[in-house]
């Protein structure tokens, strides 16, 4: 049964009970209903239950083990992408840091970033994060096939997929300082994956653009995902699904941690001619998708105005 939030958000179920196999019934309508979802928002809520409270609670806990650490222990999490590795202690969002885990859905990845952390070790953290990125990854994937299957593109889905890997952004966004902080967690901006997966604990926050230029207030339980369309997914859809503008606003007066499960391709993503046509001309060139991140890095007169068209627009 498809929902909407208060602020209009599609609210898809994506929950075990629900037997979503491919080929049936039940699965192509979810299909259509994901398109629609993401062409109208660029983004949707999936209810997803195989997060159990105490998985949950141990993964925030860990979450706030890790940001615990002193700042220059957690400056060791570097990365040659700057999207992927430490960002924290920027006087202009005092509030926000996190880490990336590269590859997060390899046991070794993820046991490599442990072992940067926690020289000593920690088994614990290692196991909590590795299982949650098996699971977003899991929603990932159906979601992933599913698009490619709503436009009618599934023949090139194998291809995307053998190509693709996750990097686990580890997010805390602060309480705001009284008056000496404004309450921006992290400024608006489109997502440079080709899908990403959000979860949180209980503290809202995000924020979404829609095509009008409303911004809305995007409030999910600690039991679901946000889904939601990144630059690449924009160019593979030839302009049909938008990226959108999103970002984080602090209201309340507890911690907000966030993860973030972000879908990257190494090979080239080229626009399926399935969904070219006349009302729909090509609109991107091939997309090297690591040498986009480069782009945008390097480039940052774009990062307001269309890095995507700038980098390989028609």
């Amino acid at each position: 049964m498809v929902k909407e939030t208060e602020s209009n958000i599609v609210v898809l179920p994506f929950c075990k009970e629900e037997n979503l196999q491919a080929g049936t019934s039940l699965w192509q309508k979810r299909c259509s209903e994901v398109r629609e979802a993401l062409e109208e928002y660029g983004c949707f809520i999936a209810e997803y239950n195989k997060l159990s409270p105490e998985f949950r609670d141990d993964m925030f806990g860990v979450m706030k083990e890790l940001f615990d650490l002193p700042t220059l222990r957690k400056m060791e999490n570097k990365n040659e992408i700057s999207l992927k590795g430490y960002f924290g202690q920027i006087p202009t969002l005092p509030l926000h840091e996190s880490l990336g885990i590269d590859n997060a859905t390899s046991l070794q990845a993820t046991q490599h970033f442990t072992n940067l952390m926690w020289p000593n070790g920690n088994s614990h953290f290692c196991e909590c994060v590795y299982e949650y990125a098996k699971v977003a990854a899991e929603v990932n994937e159906t979601v992933t096939r599913m698009i490619f299957e709503s436009y009618g593109a599934e023949k090139h889905l194998r291809t995307y997929m053998d190509s693709t890997s996750y990097l686990v952004r580890l997010i805390k966004t602060g309480v705001p300082n009284g008056d000496h902080e404004h309450n921006l967690g992290i400024s608006s901006h489109t997502d440079k994956s080709f899908t990403t997966i959000l979860h949180q604990n209980h503290v809202d926050g995000l924020q979404v653009d829609t095509k009008d230029g409303q911004k809305i207030d995007v409030e999910f339980s600690p039991s679901s995902f946000v889904v939601i369309a990144g630059d690449a997914l924009m160019a593979w859809s030839n302009d049909r699904i938008k990226s959108p503008n999103h970002g984080v606003v602090m209201k309340g007066k507890v911690d907000r941690y966030s993860m973030g499960l972000f879908a990257f391709n190494s090979g080239i993503i080229e626009v399926p001619e399935e969904v070219v046509d006349e009302e729909h001309p090509l609109m991107y060139k091939p997309l090297n998708h690591i040498g986009y991140l480069h782009f945008y890095r390097a480039h940052i007169d774009y990062k307001s105005h269309g890095p995507l068209k700038a980098y390989c627009g028609v």
